[in-house]
C-alpha cells in the first residue's frame, strides 16, 4: 500500500513527466520490446513507429501521478485501459513484466540523482496500486464474458464466413463460430480482438464490431493501412473458410439506452461501430442523424447500406461530406457537401434538438472539431461521447 511520503514522491515527479514523460516512455518501450518476447503481440508496431504509443502511455502515467490522491479524477481513462487490455487478453503475469522495465526507465532516464532507490520504490509502490486496480476489473470482465449466455473466456476459433470489399480501402469479415455455438450479445460500440500469426510473429489487434448483435455472427470492417501488418494479411491472406483466433468483445463506447434522439459523427473508418449503433437504434424508434465524412463516395464505406436503411427509416436523416464528391449520385433526403468539414457545415448538420445523444469517431482533427461544435451548439457535454483508434490520447488542443 502507498504510504503518505511514497505519494509526496510520485507527486514531485509530476514536472518532470510534464516536460520529458515522452522520452521515459520511448525508452520504456524500445527496452521492453527488444528484450521481451512475452508482451511484444499486445503492442502494435505501427503505434510504436509513429510515437503515438509512448504519447498515450506518457499522458497516462502523468494523469496517474497528478491524480495519485485521488484516482476518480481519471475520468474514463482507466475504464479505456481496462477494456483494451481486456479485447488483447492481457494477464496477471504481464503485470510484472511491464513494471520492470517502466521502473528501470525511470532510473536510466532520470538518472540515479534523481531516481533514487527511495524514488523507485514510491513508483513501485503507485504501480502495484494500479496493477492490483486493473486486474481486478480485468478478471472480472473476463469472468463476466465466460458465464455470458454464448459467451468465451481468452480465445475462440471464428470461421470467415463472408469477405466483402466495403470500398478500396475497407473489407469486412463476417466471423461464425467453429463451434457452432451462439455468440453473446455484445453491445454496440465495442469491439473485438485477433490473434494472428503473421511471418511466425503473433500479433495482437482491435476491430471495432459493424453491425448490430445477432447472437450468431460477428463482423469487423477493416482499413487497409499502409504499414498495417496484421490489416494486410487480413486483406490479402486471409479468406473465406479461414479460422481466426478471437477474443470476447470488449469497450465502453457504447450506446446508451435513453429514448433521446441520436447524433452520429463520422470520419473515414470511423463509420465502424456508428454502424451498430445505427441498426441499434433504429430498432428502438429512435431519430437519428448520421453525418459521415469521406474523401470521395468511392472510399465512403456502407453508403448503400446507409441509403438502404433511409428508405427504410424516415426518422434516419443523412448528411454526407465529400472532399471530392465528383461522381456522387443524388439521393432523396440526403444532404452532400463538397470540402473538409469546418464548424458552419457541421452546426448546420445538427438537428434543431440539442438534447441528444451524439457518438464521434474518426481522425483526431475531426474529433476536437466534433467536440467544440456539440459543445457550442448546447449539446450537454455529458451527452457527447467519442473513443479513440490506436492508444488513449486527448482531445486538447
Amino acid at each position: 500500500m502507498l504510504t503518505d511520503r511514497q505519494r509526496a514522491i510520485v507527486k514531485s515527479t509530476v514536472p518532470l513527466l510534464e516536460t520529458g514523460g515522452e522520452a521515459l516512455t520511448t525508452h520504456f518501450y524500445q527496452l521492453m520490446l527488444s528484450e521481451s518476447d512475452e508482451v511484444q503481440p499486445l503492442f502494435n508496431s505501427v503505434h510504436q513507429q509513429t510515437g503515438a504509443q509512448p504519447r498515450a502511455l506518457a499522458r497516462s502515467v502523468l494523469m496517474y501521478a497528478k491524480h495519485i490522491d485521488d484516482l476518480s479524477g481519471l475520468g474514463d481513462l482507466p475504464a479505456q485501459i481496462i477494456h483494451k487490455h481486456v479485447s488483447l487478453q492481457v494477464q496477471p503475469e504481464h503485470y510484472p513484466i511491464v513494471g520492470g522495465f517502466l521502473l528501470r526507465a525511470i532510473r536510466e532516464v532520470l538518472g540515479a540523482e534523481i531516481a533514487t532507490d527511495e524514488v523507485i520504490e514510491a513508483w513501485a509502490a503507485a504501480y502495484g496500486q494500479l496493477a492490483d486496480i486493473l486486474i481486478g476489473a480485468e478478471q472480472a470482465t473476463y469472468e463476466a464474458n465466460a458465464q455470458a449466455p454464448g459467451g468465451w473466456k481468452g480465445v475462440r476459433r471464428f470461421v470467415v464466413a463472408a469477405k466483402q470489399a466495403e470500398t478500396p480501402e475497407i473489407t469486412s469479415f463476417t466471423l461464425q463460430p467453429e463451434d457452432g455455438g451462439a455468440v453473446l450479445a455484445y453491445q454496440p460500440g465495442q469491439f473485438i480482438g485477433l490473434r494472428v500469426v503473421v511471418d511466425g510473429k503473433e500479433q495482437r489487434r482491435n476491430y471495432s464490431l459493424s453491425q448490430v448483435a445477432d447472437g450468431r455472427s460477428l463482423r469487423i470492417s477493416v482499413k487497409r493501412e499502409a504499414q498495417g501488418v496484421v490489416s494486410n494479411h487480413l486483406h490479402h491472406q486471409v479468406q473465406v473458410g479461414d479460422v481466426l483466433d478471437v477474443f470476447p468483445p470488449a469497450g465502453h463506447f457504447t450506446l446508451d439506452d435513453s429514448a433521446k434522439p441520436l447524433v452520429l459523427m463520422a470520419a473515414g473508418v470511423g463509420i465502424t461501430p456508428l454502424m451498430a449503433m445505427l441498426q441499434e437504434g433504429l430498432k428502438m424508434g429512435r431519430a437519428v442523424t448520421f453525418i459521415h465524412c469521406a474523401r470521395s463516395p468511392e472510399l465512403q464505406a456502407f453508403r448503400g447500406d446507409l441509403l438502404a436503411l433511409a428508405a427504410q427509416h424516415p426518422q434516419l436523416q443523412l448528411r454526407f461530406g465529400y472532399e471530392q464528391a465528383a461522381g456522387a449520385a443524388p439521393a432523396d433526403g440526403v444532404d452532400v457537401a463538397q470540402g473538409l468539414p469546418d464548424a458552419e457545415l457541421l452546426t448546420r448538420w445538427l438537428p434543431a434538438e440539442r438534447d441528444v445523444q451524439a457518438y464521434y469517431l474518426g481522425p483526431v482533427g475531426f474529433m476536437r472539431l466534433a467536440k467544440q461544435v456539440l459543445h457550442r451548439a448546447g449539446v450537454p457535454d455529458a451527452q457527447a461521447r467519442c473513443e479513440f483508434f490506436g492508444p488513449a490520447q486527448t482531445l486538447a488542443a
